[in-house]
């Protein structure tokens, strides 16, 4: 494994739709997931990698456990369950676990992120 890339913009990721693909909700916007994965255990049981998504807001419970660091942007994020709510700017890192309900409020143009994900 290398380092983290912090140069990484969506044009640099692998473009996958709709974030409605996996399973969020879209509030506002017409928000487009990308992906780029750096690491894949069998049966997907730990994944790392870089994802990102185009403006807007969106709401999505966490399918897995993810530690993640904000490579570029701005998102808001609230976890549904207690109310927290937390503006992250690039360089911050968040942990939710799997089950968490988050609304996504992604600030700026786009936003990137890397993860490692813990099913």
């Amino acid at each position: 494994m290398g380092r983290i890339d912090t140069g990484l913009t969506t044009k640099d990721l692998d473009s996958i739709g709709s974030v409605e693909e996996l399973g969020a909700t879209i509030e506002e916007g017409d928000v487009q997931a990308f992906i780029k994965m750096t690491l894949n255990t069998p049966q997907d049981a730990v994944s790392a990698g870089y994802f990102g998504t185009t403006s807007g807001r969106f709401r999505m419970v966490y399918p897995f456990t993810e530690q993640a660091c904000l490579i570029s942007g701005e998102v808001i994020l609230t976890d549904e369950t207690t109310q927290e709510r937390i503006h992250y700017k690039a360089g911050d890192s968040w942990l939710y676990e799997k089950g968490t309900p988050v609304l996504w409020e992604v600030v700026s143009g786009e936003f990137v992120k890397h993860y490692l994900a813990v099913v």
